[in-house]
């Protein structure tokens, strides 16, 4: 069984679909008597929404997906070369770019039957912010084949190098004068004699050494500096994509607050007209009692009647029997 072109197949699924396809291909791997592709399908992880989402993005459309792949590319060379011109360049389009494909791959998730949440979306904005700072990631996700949202792409922020000092050569040390083999080393007295009394050259290189080593000094301050400055700069956009999920999400919750309200109102309405036929009903039903007790009473009356009339009639009928026999008067 080709497992490459089965792991294709199972993660353009949705990931509904996903678990029963990836069981009966597995299924079938071992019936084939192929160990090794069933033991490789049944380790394919179920993807995600926001990954499949995020997949789908780069199936659907690869221009598109190209475009983020090599801003990644792009800003990693920057980061590697410290090239602040391409880092602000690339720093500028990474922001859009990364806000309109998260929202084309909800857009195109919804397009097959599967609903975003703000939460999803923020999920796929972290995947592609992972795609441009991990190379690995990126080649996952451009074959559509990502399973799970990747961690947050920590220090992966904006930097300025262009800030840094330049580098300048240390001084060099003076070192021992080196003397012809045949020069004859001097005595003690020659030495003191010769050796010659400290004047303006000696106190220039003094005062080199010491400006290389107040430079060094301030390199190394200074390199401090945009580190922590990198890192607090990490700090700052992981605290504003938080941010930005949690106004997403505060706007969510004041819509659905807006749909319930919309909902409760007509509710109420419904109760209100309910309750109107409710009395209305009331007054019908009271009505129909009334009514009942009157054809009661009207009953009992025609019975009353009925009995007085039966009375009569055999009455009547016994007078008719009784005058009806001869010889009696």
């Amino acid at each position: 069984m080709d497992v490459e072109k089965v792991t294709d197949e199972l993660y353009g699924l949705t990931p509904g679909e996903f678990t029963a396809a990836r069981d009966r291909y597995a299924a079938e791997a071992r019936r084939a008597k192929d160990p090794a592709a069933a033991k490789a399908i049944a380790a394919l992880r179920r993807p995600t929404l926001a990954a499949w989402a995020a997949n789908l993005l780069a199936r659907r459309q690869p221009d598109r997906a190209g475009e983020l792949l090599r801003l990644g590319e792009m800003l990693r060379e920057a980061h590697r070369s410290l090239d602040g011109a391409q880092l602000r360049t690339a720093s500028r389009q990474q922001h859009r770019l990364v806000t309109a494909l998260a929202r084309t791959a909800a857009e195109l998730a919804g397009e097959a039957g599967q609903s975003v949440s703000d939460t999803v979306l923020a999920e796929i904005e972290q995947t592609l912010h992972a795609v441009l700072a991990h190379p690995d990631v990126a080649e996952q996700w451009s074959r559509g084949r990502l399973a799970k949202v990747p961690e947050a792409a920590v220090g992966f922020g904006v930097v300025t190098p262009d800030t840094l000092p330049p580098r300048s050569a240390p001084a060099p040390t003076p070192g021992p004068e080196r003397r012809s083999p045949s020069q004859p080393a001097p005595g003690r007295d020659t030495e003191r004699r010769s050796r010659p009394e400290p004047g303006p050259e000696k106190d220039a290189e003094r005062r080199s050494s010491s400006e290389s080593a107040a430079e060094n000094t301030e390199r190394r301050r200074e390199a401090r500096r945009l580190r922590a400055l990198e890192r607090a700069r990490a700090t700052a956009g992981e605290a504003a994509a938080v941010l930005t999920r949690r106004e997403r999400e505060l706007d969510g919750a004041r819509e659905r607050r807006r749909t319930a309200d919309a909902k409760a109102e007509e509710a109420g309405g419904r109760v209100e007209r309910l309750e109107r036929e409710l009395a209305g009903a009331k007054e019908a039903a009271r009505r129909a009692r009334e009514a009942v007790r009157a054809a009661d009473g009207a009953v009992e009356a025609a019975d009353r009647a009925l009995t007085r009339a039966r009375e009569a009639a055999d009455r009547a009928e016994a007078e008719v029997v009784r005058l009806d026999r001869p010889g009696r008067d």
